[in-house]
């Protein structure tokens, strides 16, 4: 199964009562992570970029497990996958997601 190459990762408030993607600027903090090629221990490929460690859901785009600098977010955080890496879309068959949230904790 082929799966996209990177996605860019954002961290937003937990609060925030908009469940759309939220801009890339707005993030408290985004990056691009690649694939390593590495399956992590969730079981699902692994992507690092930027100090961000992700193991991610190819198929529902979902963070399944993330690291930042080395450590887990804190409470009050969320990680969402942003619909466009850097505000443009990606080609044909790259990240197309639909802004899943995975809670801190």
């Amino acid at each position: 199964m082929s799966h996209p190459q990177s996605y860019e990762i954002l961290l937003v408030p937990e609060h925030e009562a908009d469940t759309r993607t939220p801009d890339p600027d707005t993030a408290l903090r985004s990056a691009v992570v690649e694939a390593t090629g590495d399956t992590g221990e969730s079981g699902y490929p692994r992507y690092t970029g930027e100090g961000v460690e992700a193991d991610i859901d190819p198929a529902t785009h979902t963070v399944e497990a993330l690291l930042v600098d080395g450590t887990e977010i804190d409470y009050g955080l969320t990680v969402r996958i942003a619909e466009h890496i850097g505000g443009r879309r990606e080609e044909e068959g790259g990240p197309d997601a639909t802004g899943t949230d995975a809670p801190a904790g």
